[in-house]
C-alpha cells in the first residue's frame, strides 16, 4: 500500500497484528508511517486494537502513561501536545528488581513521579486542582521505555500506534501525599552504575506533572472514558530518556518522595 492512500479498517488490524508480532519475536519492524498515512485516530485505533488483544489474552489495564510532556520531544517530533498509553498489570516492577535486559528490545529509561488516585478522574473541565483531591499519593517510579520500531525512527503516529513506546514500570514503595510538596520544584537525578548522568524537575513536565494528568482525564474524556481508582498514572519525564544494556543498575532520586532502582541482566539462564 502507498503512504500516501486513505487509511482503513483492515490496515489497522495489520498495523496492529505487525506490532504484536514484533513484541512476540522481539524483531523490530519498519516505521508503519512509511507504508500507512495513518493521522492521529488512526494511531489511536491501532493502540486499541493491541489493548483489546491483551485483554483477551488474560491482561488487565491498571494505568496510563502520557508521553511527550519534554518541550524538546515535541518540537523533535514536530507537535503541540502530549501522546498517550496503556499500562498493563504485567508491565509493572517494584523497586529493587532485577529485570532481563531481553525482555525488551531497544530499552531506554526515564524517571518520572507516579500518580495512584484515590478516585475517579472523569473529563472534561479536569482542573489541576481536581486531580490532587482525586489523588491517592504519589510515588517514585522509572518507566522502562521500548520501542518495536527499528532503531526508534519513529514518527508522531508510530509511537502512538505503538503504545506510546511503553514497556515496563517500576515503582518505588514509600507513598507520598501529593499535597505534601510541591512537584512542579521537586528536583530529580538519574544514575546509571553509580554515575549521575541526567538531572531534573517535576516542572519539565508541561510545567507541572499535575497538569499532564488533567491533560490525560480531558482527553480520554473525548472517548468516553475516565481515569480510574486505583489506576497508576505517568506524567512524563522529569530528564531526557536514557538507554540502558544488560549489566547497568539505574537509579532515580526525587527530592521530598524518594528513590526508585532497578538492574538489568543478561537472558535468563537455560534460555535458548
Amino acid at each position: 500500500m502507498k503512504a500516501s492512500e486513505p487509511v482503513t479498517a483492515q490496515d489497522h488490524q495489520r498495523v496492529a497484528t505487525a506490532l504484536a508480532e514484533a513484541y512476540e519475536t522481539r524483531s523490530p519492524i519498519d516505521p508503519p508511517s512509511a507504508s500507512w498515512a495513518m493521522n492521529l485516530d488512526d494511531a489511536y485505533a491501532v493502540q486499541a486494537l493491541q489493548v483489546q488483544r491483551w485483554v483477551a489474552q488474560g491482561a488487565s489495564v491498571k494505568g496510563h502513561k502520557v508521553g511527550l510532556t519534554a518541550r524538546a520531544m515535541q518540537k523533535l517530533l514536530g507537535v503541540d501536545q502530549p501522546d498517550y498509553g496503556h499500562l498493563l498489570d504485567g508491565m509493572f516492577l517494584s523497586s529493587g528488581e532485577r529485570v532481563v535486559a531481553t525482555r525488551f528490545l531497544q530499552p531506554r529509561v526515564e524517571p518520572e513521579i507516579a500518580f495512584v488516585l484515590a478516585r475517579d478522574l472523569a473529563g472534561p473541565g479536569v482542573t489541576p486542582v481536581d486531580v490532587l483531591r482525586a489523588t491517592d499519593f504519589v510515588v517514585a517510579s522509572l518507566e522502562l521505555i521500548d520501542s518495536r520500531i527499528r532503531d526508534w525512527k519513529i514518527t508522531l503516529v508510530d509511537t502512538i500506534a505503538d503504545n506510546a513506546s511503553s514497556g515496563a514500570v517500576v515503582l518505588a514503595s514509600r507513598p507520598v501525599l501529593p499535597g505534601a510538596i510541591d512537584l512542579r520544584l521537586t528536583g530529580c537525578t538519574l544514575y546509571r552504575n553509580g554515575e549521575l548522568v541526567a538531572t531534573g524537575a517535576g516542572g519539565a513536565v508541561l510545567g507541572d506533572p499535575v497538569r499532564a494528568v488533567a491533560w490525560l482525564a480531558n482527553v480520554r474524556a473525548a472517548t468516553g472514558e475516565a481515569l480510574r481508582a486505583g489506576d497508576v498514572v505517568l506524567p512524563g519525564s522529569c530528564t531526557a530518556a536514557m538507554p540502558v544494556s544488560p549489566g547497568d543498575t539505574v537509579r532515580a532520586e526525587f527530592a521530598g518522595i524518594g528513590a526508585v532502582h532497578v538492574s538489568f541482566e543478561g537472558e535468563e539462564k537455560g534460555a535458548q
